[in-house]
């Protein structure tokens, strides 16, 4: 059966009346009103630019010493730019590869970013665990010997096995987040095309580029771009199998299912989209067609089941106990660590995607549509629960650029429509370029990524890493050393001298708590065979430090030759700067990287 049969057909007549722009003097006022609201939409968030509460990206931060007047000329200039793509836009006949470029393309240019969110040593510490001891290791350790957290196993998974077999550099890690990302987007395209049609779709693909958030996260080695992925895959899987699907588009709902249930604990409700699913399903197709419906989705539940109860009884323990942490942890703490509504959806979230999205939900209203249902299920659940925390949030993206579509269907004149659509993507492709990645990559969390490059320009193929911790220091340092594996080919070798804990009430209500329970792996352990004449040493410290302890300033002796990487954004209390001492006989190799 053709893909675009498997379409629901266009809805009814009534409700409200399509908006029409008939003579050329009409398309010429719409594009000098959709300019004029650009303009003043980005003017509007940059004065109550305070009011975004956002922990990495707000916009009080990412704008301070940026000359605004720059970015009202570059967005100016995509103004121009989008006009003129409105007008000389072409059908596309391969929308899928025009969104997968596009999107690809876009992120490329975000890759230089830094591992700005301490989440990211868990992952890589569990992922270089499966490269060095193998598969079998990796799953029997899981939760035991290898620490879980309150992580799922699966993009941990997936990251190790690109460690494993294709090598452990995090290019590799972003060229796979990046390819996930634009996949999502084609995924997106094609849920739009299946429930209404393939403008609808194609809007909500470019759309999903309109909110800049989105490029921080694409670069990074975490679980959250991979979970949008998954959790966009199952929605598409499902709805296509139900409609129109093959026996093998069964089997794919289900293990997407699967996937997406142990990506990340947030997902588990979210997948309730099936019910939704099924139930539209029920009442929209014919009695022969719905007994169809039901069997389809009792296969669907029993081998999503099936396999992912397998997984749970074989590491019920694990599961129990991240269970009972979430519920006395980290759910109490989204109280304190939450972002408000208006940072997520008007900051990070170009403002013409959240009130497009909000005016479809009276389209579909007057509609009586209830395919809308499946785009809007997840945000309902997000504010139903008041979830505030937009890493949260993010695996619904797609859903609610979805939704900003329908509501842009409204919109007849297709090119008046191209025109908004284009200035929302240059809107935010310019915040995210011209502000978020520039604030990023002065943060103090790149002295990591400099350092680690600067060690590959050295001779030797191991270094000796030790941390240093100041007083009331909220994360302990020791989480560090695997980011700065992530940056180097270098052999690590640390020795955890032990931390001082802050205060237990403290450290048990903090959000880096996890960094206070880490272990350093014993693949960082130092070889017996191994003199420590003749190799550098690496200092992280959470400030600048003049007084070493004194294993280390023995260590050090009166090394002459020293590298300092301490760039600092001066907003952040945490820092992470890094001092690396030369072997005896200074640096040999002149150095790469500049030293700040």
């Amino acid at each position: 059966m053709p893909f675009q049969e498997c379409a629901f057909e266009p809805p009814g007549e009534g409700g409200i009346t399509a908006i029409t722009f008939e003579p050329h003097r009409e398309k010429i006022s719409s594009a000098v009103l959709i300019s004029l609201l650009t303009l003043s939409a980005f003017a509007v968030l940059f004065v109550f630019r305070s009011a975004d509460d956002n922990r990495l990206t707000s916009w009080q931060w990412v704008f301070d010493g940026v000359d605004v007047t720059e970015i009202y000329l570059i967005l100016l200039l995509g103004i121009i730019l989008s006009y003129l793509l409105s007008k000389v836009w072409v059908r596309v006949r391969r929308p899928a590869l025009v969104l997968f470029s596009l999107s690809f393309a876009a992120s490329v240019v975000f890759w230089s970013e830094p591992e700005v969110i301490v989440d990211t040593a868990r992952y890589f510490t569990q992922a270089k665990t499966l490269e060095v001891y193998g598969i079998g290791h990796f799953f029997r350790e899981w939760g035991r010997g290898i620490s879980a957290w309150t992580d799922l196993p699966l993009v941990p998974f997936l990251y190790g096995l690109i460690f494993k077999f294709v090598g452990e550099t995090r290019l590799y890690v972003q060229i796979f987040t990046t390819v996930l990302f634009s996949l999502t987007v084609i995924l997106t395209y094609r849920i739009g095309k299946i429930l209404w049609n393939e403008e609808t779709g194609f809007s909500a693909g470019l759309l999903l580029l309109g909110i800049p958030y989105v490029f921080t996260q694409i670069p990074l080695m975490l679980v959250d771009i991979p979970t949008m992925f998954f959790l966009t895959l199952s929605v598409f899987a499902v709805t296509e199998a139900l409609w129109c699907g093959s026996s093998g588009m069964v089997v794919l709902s289900s293990f997407s299912l699967f996937l997406s249930f142990f990506s990340k604990f947030s997902t588990w409700p979210m997948l309730s989209i099936l019910v939704v699913i099924f139930l539209i399903c029920q009442t929209r197709i014919e009695n022969a067609a719905a007994g169809s419906c039901m069997g389809k989705t009792a296969v669907i539940i029993a081998l999503a089941l099936l396999s992912a109860g397998t997984v749970i009884l074989l590491k019920f323990d694990v599961f129990s106990e991240q269970v009972r942490l979430l519920m006395r942890y980290q759910g109490p703490g989204l109280r304190r660590w939450g972002e408000s509504f208006l940072s997520t959806f008007f900051f990070q979230i170009h403002p013409f995607i959240t009130f497009s999205a909000l005016y479809s939900a009276w389209i579909a209203y007057r509609r009586r549509d209830p395919r809308y249902l499946i785009i809007s299920w997840g945000v309902i659940l997000v504010i139903l629960f008041q979830v505030k925390r937009i890493r949260y949030i993010l695996p619904l993206f797609p859903m609610i650029a979805l939704m900003a579509a329908y509501g842009l269907q409204e919109i007849r004149d297709r090119e008046v429509k191209r025109f908004l659509i284009f200035c929302i993507l240059f809107s935010s492709i310019t915040v995210a370029g011209f502000a978020y990645l520039p604030f990023t990559e002065k943060m103090s969390a790149v002295n990591l990524k400099m350092a680690g490059e600067f060690l590959d320009s050295l001779e030797g193929e191991t270094v000796e890493v030790a941390t240093l911790q100041r007083e009331g220091q909220m994360i302990n340092p020791a989480a560090f050393v695997p980011i700065l594996d992530l940056y180097t080919h270098k052999k690590i070798r640390y020795r955890d001298g032990g931390s001082l804990f802050p205060d237990r009430e403290e450290r048990d209500s903090s959000p880096l708590r996890f960094t206070w329970e880490y272990k350093s792996p014993d693949y960082y352990v130092w070889d017996k065979d191994l003199p420590k004449r003749g190799i550098p040493l690496v200092v992280i410290a959470g400030g600048e430090t003049d007084i070493l302890p004194d294993s280390v300033a023995q260590r050090v002796g009166g090394s002459p030759s020293v590298r300092r990487f301490q760039r600092d954004e001066n907003v952040f209390s945490e820092k992470t700067f890094v001092t690396i001492y030369a072997p005896e006989g200074g640096f040999r190799n002149r150095p790469k990287i500049k030293e700040r």
